[in-house]
């Protein structure tokens, strides 16, 4: 396992992160999974052996209760582990039992801590966007935590671009806190995150956390035009969306490339993942241990040049504007071109031979 340092931090991360959205299953999230603590616990020290340091989960998957059980596992062995969490979701039903206000925070991390079973979480993250809280309100709060020591390092998930520059200006403008990584949705067949969010995260030194890597199983390699899983999760709970045909076009690319590298068609998804350079750790999300050690060859596989090259053609995004405008009139001030240039001009300006 190899470590990447977290956004602007000093603080190293594995380079894949176990995900506990699994864990619990009440409800709604029986359709993600339905772990208990029997298999909670072997997934999460199958982990840690594995040398995963970093774990993610939130206080809205079974309404608490994965956080709960991954306090459980950890318990005598929490210093080993980057715990993550997450706060905005609605865990009740009064009409301030969700969104990002500072009672909700404020509430919320104290619950979190307690069900954890822990006195501080790592990184603390918003899990989207408030459209009804202003962003000072939950910076502030968020700073306050960091102040107090309940929390280390803040970060955000699911923010559009405008959102998360909008918000590091506040932290900067109002010396708080500022978010050091973005969960977000990323994958071989939705490279959306390219167009303007992965920009940003290079220009601002922010760290990349990967939620769905494999497209919520589309890119198992257990489905096709004409081949589903019935048993599978996507066959009840069709989330993220996903172009499909472009999706398939992805996995017949990625199926000659698995089997030269003895892997599974899942492994290469997540192996691209981990060849990009803004991301920093990818979640992995497993119901059981076979698919928990599958995922864990990932980091193993080396990529070639032809390889990559392949699958950046097959999964390459269609041009939007402004992107082929930026690129058009940027051709003359990419890396080299200056030289190219200069060549050129004087080469014009050498005597014509006669």
């Amino acid at each position: 396992m190899r470590y990447r340092l977290l956004g602007s931090t000093g603080l190293f991360v594995s380079e894949l992160c176990l995900g506990a959205m699994t864990f619990g299953g009440k409800e709604f999230w029986a359709v993600i999974g339905t772990q208990g603590e029997a298999e909670v616990n072997e997934l999460v020290s199958a982990a840690l052996d594995a040398g995963i340091n970093f774990v993610d989960t939130a206080d809205v998957y079974s309404f608490g209760e994965s956080e709960t059980l991954l306090g459980k596992a950890l318990a005598g062995r929490r210093d080993k582990v980057v715990l993550a969490t997450k706060v905005r979701g609605r865990i009740g039903a009064g009409p301030n039992d969700v969104g990002l206000s500072r009672a909700h925070i404020l509430t919320g991390v104290e619950a979190s801590l307690k069900r954890l079973g822990t006195d501080h979480i790592d990184l603390y993250q918003i899990h989207g966007f408030d459209p009804v809280t202003p962003f000072e309100e939950t910076l502030s709060a968020l700073d306050n935590l960091v102040q107090r020591g309940l929390v280390r390092y803040i970060g955000c998930s699911n923010l559009a671009a405008w959102q998360l520059m909008k918000a590091l200006g506040i932290s900067e403008r109002d010396r708080l806190a500022r978010f050091q990584s973005l969960q977000a949705y990323y994958t071989i067949a939705g490279r959306d995150l390219e167009r303007e969010i992965i920009p940003l995260l290079k220009d601002q030194r922010l760290g990349l956390m990967v939620w769905s890597p494999l497209a919520g199983g589309l890119l198992s390699g257990k489905y096709g035009p004409s081949a589903t899983d019935e048993a599978g999760r996507r066959a009840k709970f069709d989330f993220p969306p996903v172009d499909k045909d472009r999706a398939w076009r992805v996995v017949d690319a990625m199926r000659p490339i698995a089997a030269a590298h003895e892997a599974s068609v899942a492994a290469i998804a997540l192996a691209w993942l981990l060849h990009q350079d803004a991301v920093t750790s990818v979640i992995i999300g497993a119901k059981r241990r076979d698919q928990l050690t599958d995922n864990l060859r990932a980091p193993d596989i080396k990529l070639t040049a032809d390889e990559l090259k392949q699958l950046d053609a097959v999964s390459a995004l269609p041009p939007e504007y402004p992107g082929w405008m930026l690129g058009f009139q940027g051709a003359d001030r990419m890396p080299g071109a200056i030289s190219r240039v200069a060549a050129a001009a004087a080469a014009q300006q050498q005597p014509q031979k006669k």
